[in-house]
């Protein structure tokens, strides 16, 4: 019994130890685990930096996104400005009938009794964008509607921009200047401007096609792939089909490659990057029925063409110079070789401009060379206020810290030059000479301020910390081995200094970003379309009169109704009214307009044979007087006046100016105070306080008294007029009985 009960102890213990062992062994087994996944886990220094770099270009990606929607969460979303209403109508009705139907669309509803062929005078790339988006987006069962899209549309290709950016930073200097640019451009207000979320206008995506074709087309120079040039060319494509901006493209990079050739910078690389970019690429272009076959005979792209025919001429020379042993002989064969296709240059484009052939460059061509050229010839292209010269506070508002980054980038640039660093120089400057001369073209220099800038601060920051780190000083002490003690002494003072620089770099990247939000947050998320003022303590007032005018037309005026407005609103009326326009925001007609500027100015009685002769039903006018909104009608007036006098010369300015002052009080000129317009705007206001301790018939946007307070109408009839008087509406009274 001792034994089986020894035994059975003996049993239990030999039961017993291998939990014991397994109990015992569990804190080794934790720690070996511990320590095999942290081994696992460890990265390599390349590693890490990938990582860092991956995590920061999302969070930058994510960052472009969301400062734009700053709009949706003030207002709502809806589409802002008045040219994005054609393109959501455009793109409504490519969802709708399908691209067959868009392609060959004739618009009754626009240009009346004109119409328009939408297929051929638009540039479709932001409306097939947003379809094709819409229709994944719906085969992946997402639940969404097509103007949601098209909202978010801009922002989303802005932070694709954020993308190519820093790609572009790194082909043309370092990743770390690629993602500073990356950085820059994400929340600069010169971009931002046009791709916050609601901003559903060609720029939105035209911006990432321009930096993807010139990433592309550098990727090509510096590599001599064929591949990086037909991506280059399909890019280029792309953006021709967004924005007629692409003409930039086509010059731009034809001169760069003149200066390459120039400065003998000439290779093989060179040869196949741009003939494969240029031919490819116009090819493509071509067909873009808006586009056409401007590429071979418009003077705005000849200068593509001669480049392409004088690097056939180099690369001949090449070839020759391969051949032949006589240096000499070489030189004056390339003196001859390249006068002669000067000369046959100049002559075949002299006598294709002479023959009609080739077309004169364009007004709004003319007036990028010279800013004064539209106000003198081209009345309409002035009257644009994104047409007028930026003034410096415009540079300062848009770029901030970066216009003294600018310079400072183009100085890194000419210490280190390279293929890629003279093009974001000469993209650079060109386009910073082009912003100077139209508020617009901002947006262009945009990305090349962003990465010269990028630049600037990738290599000081470089510098400081490698100052910091002493780097430097042991470099010098090796060399400088006799001025050991006092180079001691200086360490201290060099390395305080650099990390004095450095914060002080930092606080203005800072104040960057601060200044950006601010600028996105209040100047740049207000949409045209509804109207934002603080009351006198300080409460926020929404004016949605546009809006509360366009549902009256929709729902009170017969589907047939034709409506005459200023162009400025004519996209709005036929997109959210629903009704047919005599002119709007194309601006291709200038007669058509002048007449509606020439009703505009006349007397009512003469007026009203216009309009009966366009058939037109109701007019409507925007009236600022009441609520102190200055971009009304009565500001626009003498733009009426000069467009319709630019073609029916019975319209003189003088006679609405006196003294060459512009007054709508009561010493304004005769005709003035009795024009369509006027009365139209002031019919009615004459009886109305609009402030306080002021007379009725105050008008606060202009701060007078109006001079005509008691307006009759004898052949319209106002119809409505919105609860702040912003918009009005008139309607057209038929013919009286004759007998």
């Amino acid at each position: 019994m001792v034994g089986k009960v020894d035994a059975a102890k003996g049993g239990a213990k030999s039961l017993q130890s291998p939990a014991s062992n397994q109990a015992t062994s569990k804190p080794d087994l934790s720690s070996i685990s511990t320590t095999f996944s942290f081994k696992t886990l460890k990265l390599k220094t390349k590693q890490q930096e990938l990582l860092i770099r991956v995590t920061i270009l999302g969070l930058v990606y994510i960052l472009a996104f969301i400062t734009r929607l700053f709009s949706v969460l003030r207002y709502e979303s809806m589409i802002h400005e008045f040219d994005p209403y054609f393109n959501y109508r455009t793109t409504l009705y490519l969802t709708e009938k399908g691209f067959y139907e868009f392609w060959n669309w004739f618009d009754s509803e626009s240009w009346y009794p004109l119409g328009r062929i939408i297929g051929g005078t638009l540039y479709p790339g932001l409306m097939v964008t947003a379809a094709i988006i819409y229709w994944t987006l719906k085969f992946l069962r997402f639940a969404v509607h097509i103007r949601e899209v098209c909202v978010l549309t801009a922002p989303f290709f802005a932070s694709n921009t954020t993308i190519v950016a820093y790609f572009f930073g790194k082909e043309v200097w370092d990743s770390g200047a690629g993602l500073v640019a990356a950085a820059l451009i994400a929340i600069c207000p010169g971009y931002i401007s046009r791709s916050v979320a609601g901003s559903y206008d060609n720029e939105g995506v035209a911006i990432f096609a321009l930096l993807l074709t010139f990433y592309l087309f550098v990727k090509a120079v510096n590599t001599g792939s064929l591949a990086w040039s037909l991506a280059s060319a399909f890019g280029y494509f792309y953006m021709v089909s967004a924005w007629g901006g692409y003409v930039f493209i086509i010059n731009l990079i034809p001169l760069y490659v003149l200066v390459l050739l120039i400065t003998g910078r000439y290779s093989m690389r060179l040869y196949v990057a741009y003939n494969c970019m240029y031919i490819v690429g116009m090819l493509l272009a071509m067909q873009i029925r808006f586009v056409g076959f401007q590429h071979v005979q418009s003077g705005e792209h000849m200068a593509a063409m001669g480049v392409f025919f004088l690097i056939q001429v180099f690369y001949f020379l090449v070839y020759v110079k391969h051949m032949l042993n006589d240096t000499k002989l070489f030189q004056a064969l390339l003196r001859i070789g390249v006068t002669s296709a000067v000369a046959v240059g100049a002559i075949a484009l002299g006598l294709g401009t002479a023959s009609g052939y080739i077309s004169p460059w364009t007004g709004r061509f003319y007036s990028l060379l010279d800013p004064t050229y539209a106000k003198d010839h081209i009345p309409i292209i002035a009257s644009v206020s994104e047409h007028q010269p930026t003034a410096w506070s415009s540079f300062m508002f848009d770029f901030h810290i970066l216009l003294f980054l600018f310079p400072a980038g183009l100085y890194f640039c000419f210490k280190r030059l390279s293929d890629a660093t003279i093009f974001i120089v000469m993209y650079g400057l060109t386009s910073m000479y082009f912003a100077g001369v139209m508020v617009r073209l901002i947006l262009v220099a945009t990305p090349a301020v962003c990465l010269i800038s990028a630049i600037a601060v990738s290599a000081t920051i470089k510098n400081l910390t490698q100052a910091i780190r002493g780097k430097t000083t042991q470099t010098t002490t090796k060399a400088l081995s006799k001025q050991q003690a006092s180079l001691d002494q200086t360490i201290p003072y060099l390395k305080n200094g650099a990390t004095a620089l450095l914060l002080g770099a930092f606080y203005l990247l800072s104040r960057y970003a601060i200044h950006c939000t601010w600028v996105t947050s209040e100047a740049y998320s207000s949409p045209s379309i509804v109207l934002a003022a603080r009351g006198a303590h300080g409460q926020r007032i929404i004016f949605d009169d546009y809006r509360e005018a366009y549902f009256w037309i929709r729902q009170n005026t017969p589907s047939d109704a034709k409506i005459m407005s200023w162009w400025d609103y004519g996209y709005q009326i036929t997109a959210m009214g629903n009704r047919t326009v005599i002119v709007d925001n194309n601006t291709w007609n200038n007669t058509h307009i002048a007449t509606v500027g020439r009703a505009m100015s006349s007397y009512e009685d003469e007026a009203y044979e216009i309009m009966r002769s366009l058939d037109v039903d109701y007019v409507l006018v925007v009236f600022g007087g009441v609520t102190g909104y200055s971009s009304d009608d009565i500001n626009k007036f003498l733009w009426m006046v000069r467009i319709g006098g630019g073609v029916f010369p019975v319209i003189k300015e003088p006679d609405y100016l006196v003294n060459g002052e512009y007054r709508v009080d009561k010493g304004a000129a005769p005709k003035m105070l009795n024009c369509l317009m006027y009365k139209l705007c002031y019919y009615r206001f004459g009886e109305l306080t609009t402030e306080y301790g002021k007379p009725p018939g105050y008008d606060r946007a202009r701060g007078v008294e109006i001079g005509n307070k008691d307006v009759k109408l004898e052949y319209l009839e106002e119809a409505f007029t919105t609860s702040n008087w912003i918009v009005r509406i008139y309607k057209v009274k038929p013919p009286t009985n004759r007998w």
